[in-house]
């Protein structure tokens, strides 16, 4: 069975197809840069090169596919990609069987085409990654030792991405899973402060926490690029996050038969990046 992994090279993808071969199986990755596929991806998965924006560059892709990992958008930030319901009309069409999507936010218009279909679903529903602090603190922790952010104290039940991947893999090998949500977190909340403690102790060195100002914050975003609709709910979300962004949950444990891992230990597997 061929199982379309979507999304490859993605902070999530990329664990999803790594635990699939891990696990015996015909892994098919979906790029659109397959040079950056080839270098990131392990041996003996087959690159297809398509876009999930353009579902018209599919159609040989999912010829053979039995199941499939579909992302909605990317992980990556300021990357343009949202998905096109049409994929599952097409995926459905040549053969699909199952489909286990990462879902971004809030549902919409992909989740709803794929509970209308005739295929199995799960939904694998994540809050805040542990892997967007690298993003968000790499580079000053490691050229300042210091992490400046806006509302230190907002609590976030951060997931392990691996463990976001062992789930979508458990859905995609299982027959157990269709029609399932799976809201994913860690096994504990931490405050961003917190957070940025774990990771002084996982590389054994103090790293000073300067918090922002609302201003300073709206700024430093828009000095990333991101657009006023961005800045504005990045702003709310610090602070009036979603309760679901910060309640734990034991879906994690309840799946795979094992805790959810923490953030301390994300940190000390991930030290060298901060380095």
């Amino acid at each position: 069975m061929t199982i379309l992994v979507t999304g490859a090279t993605g902070t999530v993808g990329q664990h999803v197809t790594e635990l699939l071969v891990q696990r015996g199986a015909s892994v098919r990755a979906l790029t659109r840069n397959p040079e950056r596929a080839r270098a990131k991806l392990p041996e003996g998965v087959e690159i297809a090169t398509g876009d999930l924006m353009k579902p018209e560059t599919l159609e040989d892709v999912l010829q053979g596919v039995k199941a499939m990992f579909l992302i909605i958008s990317s992980d990556e930030p300021n990357a343009d990609l949202n998905t096109d319901p049409q994929v599952l009309a097409l995926a459905e069409a040549a053969g699909v069987k199952r489909v286990v999507v990462l879902v971004g936010y809030e549902e919409g218009p992909v989740e709803e085409a794929l509970r209308a279909s005739g295929m199995q679903w799960t939904l694998v529903k994540p809050v805040e990654f542990m892997a967007n602090v690298l993003a968000d603190w790499r580079e000053t922790i490691r050229t300042e030792g210091v992490v400046r952010e806006f509302y230190g104290d907002a609590l976030s039940a951060r997931v392990h991405e691996g463990d976001i991947a062992a789930i979508a893999v458990e859905a995609l090998l299982g027959d157990s899973h269709h029609g399932r949500s799976y809201p994913l977190t860690g096994p504990e909340a931490l405050t961003r402060r917190e957070a940025v403690r774990a990771i002084a102790t996982a590389i054994g060195k103090d790293i000073a926490f300067v918090e922002l100002t609302e201003e300073e914050a709206r700024q430093k975003w828009r000095d990333q690029g991101y657009d006023e609709e961005s800045v504005e709910f990045f702003v709310q979300m610090a602070k009036n996050p979603p309760e679901n962004g910060y309640t734990v949950l034991p879906t994690v444990e309840q799946v795979l038969g094992r805790p959810a891992r923490t953030f301390a230990e994300w940190a000390i597997e991930h030290k060298r990046e901060f380095l």
